[in-house]
């Protein structure tokens, strides 16, 4: 009987600190909004550190949200920085390509016990579809330590803090549902000196897979040969340039040591069955209508960031804005 009341009182203690470590963190006051709208990004600041106020919060702002406009707080400070954005987007008076980035209120003394927001108005670009995750990474100053919840799905544990605020993009109302099994729309053109990269795209893969094939299409516009020579995303160890070939009537897929020549004026396409990105040593699954960004690096046009769109398992080619599918 006093190893049942005791281990009842072991777990009702812990019960009791996790609820207290779920309330000591930065949260989003809305958590659902649909896409091409504005939306009124309210960071909730729920407690100090380990009882210490909170002097400075920096607010990161995904990739695919512009036209962001701070609200002043009185006693604080409040700065931006600005960056371009990986492509361009409608932001309802033109287009723009670049943008606020970061936003921190600085200056301000907040109590542990206290409570307060800070808020960012914007709006969410056709970057993001119903079903998708959108994170807001907080950084939490206080006069003595700092938390940071910063932690994206997937990802390695943060020591100091924990998940990211999260806001669920929604279908808008009367708005007709994407068909079962339909990619995400990819993110358009990508351009570096005579380089242009096209709708590049992902298949999703299942958890602890450790490899995740991409795709696109490269253009050179130029009048010298270039070449690609390497690729990365956030979630693999490395990514490498692979050809696929046929040997005794097997097909076997094996790395381009040189990378992929594209000649002047000629244009490639990176697809399933043929030329391919393949990216090894996943820390986390890539998951089906979540974008990732990432990068490629050419020989002579540099490094080009992208926004890889990610197509279903086994999906032989992306979802473009018009619903066509490349195959």
């Amino acid at each position: 009987m006093t190893s049942f009341t005791l281990r009842g009182a072991l777990g009702a203690a812990a019960c009791l600190l996790a609820s207290s470590a779920a309330l000591a963190h930065a949260v989003l006051e809305r958590r659902e909004a649909e896409p091409n709208t504005a939306y009124r990004a309210t960071v909730q600041i729920m407690h100090g550190c380990d009882g210490s106020p909170t002097t400075s919060v920096k607010v990161s702002l995904p990739e695919g949200a512009v036209a962001a406009r701070p609200l002043p707080k009185a006693g604080w400070t409040v700065t931006t920085t600005r960056g371009p954005f990986i492509r361009s987007y409608e932001a309802g008076h033109g287009t723009v390509s670049e943008g606020v980035k970061e936003v921190t209120w600085s200056g301000g003394r907040l109590a542990d016990d206290h409570f307060d927001e800070f808020v960012v108005s914007l709006r969410l670009t056709d970057a993001f579809r119903p079903g998708d995750t959108v994170h807001f990474p907080v950084e939490q100053v206080c006069e003595n330590g700092r938390r940071h919840w910063t932690q994206m799905p997937g990802g390695t544990p943060v020591a100091d803090g924990g998940p990211a605020p999260g806001l669920r993009i929604v279908q808008a109302a009367g708005a007709a549902a994407a068909p079962a099994g339909a990619a995400a729309p990819t993110s358009g053109t990508f351009k570096a000196g005579a380089i242009a990269v096209e709708q590049p795209w992902l298949r999703a893969t299942p958890g602890g897979a450790k490899v995740a094939g991409g795709y696109l299409r490269v253009t050179n516009s130029g009048r010298e040969a270039d070449r690609l020579v390497g690729a990365a995303i956030p979630v693999a160890g490395r990514g490498e340039v692979h050809e696929t070939v046929s040997e005794g009537g097997v097909a076997k897929m094996r790395p381009l040591e040189r990378g992929l020549e594209i000649a002047p004026g000629a244009s490639l396409e990176l697809k399933p069955g043929g030329l391919h990105l393949m990216f090894l040593d996943l820390k986390a699954p890539v998951k089906e209508g979540a974008p990732v960004r990432g990068t490629l690096t050419f020989e002579k046009a540099g490094t080009v960031e992208v926004l890889f769109g990610v197509a279903p398992a086994g999906a032989p080619g992306p979802a473009s804005g018009g619903g066509h599918a490349h195959h």
